[in-house]
């Protein structure tokens, strides 16, 4: 796995739950590594282990860990960059589920060797899609809910997103658009403030 999922990993407990957390988790997942190092590769076996320590540290499912992490990854202000880099998929979010199709190909443009999951947005009408997430790693597709949720939030639209289990070994998440302007969302500016 790319360090930069573990360290992502990593910063998600830190930033919510504390060090200590964190160093607990590490403990219980048995694995030496305290700080993960970005740029380096780890075996899968550890990101399983993390993941697994982490559900049993705060005593919910996988599932619920793995969609914190997704919304972590677009909302915490230590990871606005991503946030960003996201909202430039387009101007609504029906613009934006059409722009994930590109989105492992844009991730390899600022990080060669970064793995994502492959993403593929069927769309049934207007208002329903599937979207299906074909990853290595089964259960990134939670992950992929809290992006999603947190995104509808952001462009200020109100959805109903449903893991509806794997086919085939792929992922495939049910998005129901129920408004596109339920709520004003969050301002967005294609340049960066400074502070």
């Amino acid at each position: 796995m790319h360090g930069l999922i573990n360290r992502a990993i990593q910063c998600f407990v830190r930033d919510s739950y504390g060090q200590r957390r964190w160093v607990d988790v590490t403990r219980m997942a048995g694995v030496e590594v305290i700080d993960f190092e970005a740029m380096l590769h780890y075996d899968d076996s550890t990101t399983s282990a993390l993941i697994n320590a982490i559900s049993n540290s705060l005593r919910v499912p996988q599932e619920a860990v793995l969609e914190d992490l997704g919304t972590y990854l677009v909302s915490h202000p230590n990871v606005e960059a991503l946030r960003r880099l996201l909202r430039f998929g387009g101007v609504n979010f029906v613009e934006f589920l059409h722009s994930l199709d590109d989105l492992p190909e844009r991730a390899r443009l600022a990080v060669n060797d970064l793995s994502i999951p492959e993403l593929e947005l069927e769309e049934h009408c207007p208002e329903k899609f599937s979207l299906r997430c074909t990853y290595d790693y089964n259960g990134f597709g939670h992950v992929i809910i809290g992006v999603l949720r947190t995104m509808a939030d952001d462009y200020g639209a109100l959805v109903f997103l449903e893991h509806s289990g794997v086919e085939d070994g792929v992922e495939v998440i049910d998005i129901t658009l129920i408004e596109t302007a339920f709520a004003s969302g969050r301002d967005f500016d294609l340049g960066a403030r400074a502070e």
